[in-house]
């Protein structure tokens, strides 16, 4: 969907002659010649950027963009136009939230780079806002193992279609950071992003938060229409008030709705993502949960994985979130030592991805060494640091015993030893020759075998 801009202006040659170059550009252009037709345009259809005229007949400029102005800041970067404009008004232009402020005659070439330069920072400054709530700030999963490669070509595949997906998947598994890499590989992609937290809109505010809201010439755009031209991510659908699944089902289906204190019916196009941990059949079958908007919304099904299923991912994992936090909150770099790492492998990640962040963060910040052990990790899980205390079964004759207790012993000093095979050699009194052969012997694959690492 075009980016729509709306050019108020009272006079008609400057109207058309902008409203022409910017069509030419691509851009979806309404036009209005006075404060009222400005303010029914924007009622109508919320704009992504107005060009407004300061001095028009009924009510200038400046008054509109106060009406619009909330606490200084725009809905939509606005720049204002003026033939003979002063240093107050365009000092009160941009305190009242103006990107920018143009003097006619209008130079074509400036007005359209100052378009794009105000469009480019209004999405920068919301993808900025949308990054600081992120807890998973990736524009791509990571991760090697053949469940996220064919998850990923799975998800571009489906990106280059507009049906609507359902990700189902455990609380922490990522379906937010696979919703956005949808989007991302979507023709929408240019398009906004906006993500509903579903259990936040629940009771009296659902409805002005989703539809919107108009009080005489106070316009709050909603979600849904924040969302148009893009991608609505319905995060946890399945926690969403039967009455608000009424209302949004009818509004998904007729492709318009009404702000709350509204009158006039407004349009939309957006593509629908929803994410849930739930089972919406059996919600459905329940009762919690309507059929037609279950249906509405499954048209292609997606399940996320747990951690548990692909965690042979997890060292980049680790890696990439070190990196993340040590630039990011200038937390000190750390590596995870090749115990840990196996150690974490094999953890239950009963919290999945966000787990492991939350994780990383703490041992970066409470960790005094370079290295993060594998005590570390077990005080970090909450467990107590294991011991080699097992000792093999006295029921085994004496040559089984004695094979068991090597085994262990010889990975106990591999564990600690982070494969180092000199050093292990010389904790044992041993030759190193000797050692591979004993390991080989053992069982015992090493870095260098190509063991798990």
């Amino acid at each position: 969907m075009a980016t729509h801009i709306l050019v108020v202006d009272d006079e008609r040659d400057i109207r058309e002659l902008v409203c022409e170059i910017l069509q030419d550009e691509g851009y979806d252009v309404s036009v209005a010649e006075n404060a009222e037709q400005a303010r029914r345009a924007r009622r109508l259809r919320r704009p992504d950027l107005v060009l407004l005229d300061i001095w028009m007949e009924d009510v200038d400029g400046i008054t509109l963009l106060r009406e619009w102005s909330l606490n200084g800041k725009q809905d939509f970067p606005v720049i204002m136009i003026s033939g003979h404009g002063t240093v107050e008004t365009a000092v009160e232009a941009t305190r009242l939230g103006a990107y920018d402020f143009i003097e006619k005659p209008l130079s074509l070439a400036k007005l359209l780079l100052t378009v794009r330069r105000a469009l480019e920072a209004h999405k920068l400054q919301q993808e900025n806002v949308d990054f600081k709530r992120q807890s998973q700030p990736l524009s791509e999963p990571i991760g090697r193992s053949e469940v996220m490669q064919l998850l990923r070509d799975q998800v571009k595949r489906v990106a280059q279609h507009n049906a609507w997906v359902l990700l189902n998947g455990e609380p922490g598994s990522g379906l937010g950071l696979f919703a956005r890499y949808l989007h991302s590989c979507s023709a929408r992609a240019d398009g906004p992003f906006v993500n509903v937290r579903v259990a936040s809109i629940a009771g009296e505010n659902s409805a002005v938060e989703l539809f919107g809201s108009e009080d005489g010439e106070r316009v709050y755009y909603g979600l849904l229409e924040q969302a148009n031209g893009g991608t609505l991510f319905l995060d946890e659908v399945g926690d969403m008030d039967l009455s608000v699944q009424a209302r949004l089902f009818s509004t998904l289906d007729n492709r318009s709705f009404l702000r709350v204190g509204g009158s006039d019916p407004v349009q939309f196009d957006v593509r629908v993502v929803a994410a849930t941990r739930r089972d919406l059949e059996q919600e459905v079958l329940d009762g919690n949960f309507r059929d037609d908007l279950f249906y509405m919304l499954n048209v292609v099904p997606l399940r996320i994985p747990s951690l548990r299923e692909h965690n042979e991912d997890i060292p980049e994992l680790l890696n990439y979130y070190v990196a993340l936090y040590s630039e990011r909150e200038h937390l000190p770099y750390r590596h995870f030592s090749t115990a840990a790492q196996n150690r974490l492998r094999n953890y239950k990640w009963t919290g999945n991805v966000r787990e492991l962040v939350n994780l990383v963060q703490r041992l970066l910040i409470l960790g005094a060494s370079d290295e993060v052990s594998l005590d570390e990790v077990e005080q970090a899980l909450g467990g107590r640091v294991r011991k080699q205390q097992k000792r093999p079964a006295f029921s085994l004759p004496l040559r089984q015993a004695r094979q068991a207790f090597e085994k262990e012993y010889f990975e106990s000093l591999l564990s600690a030893g982070d494969n180092n095979m000199g050093r292990m050699a010389q904790k044992a009194g041993i030759e190193r020759t000797h050692l591979y052969r004993k390991l080989r012997a053992l069982g015992i694959k090493t870095r260098q075998d190509g063991g798990d690492s």
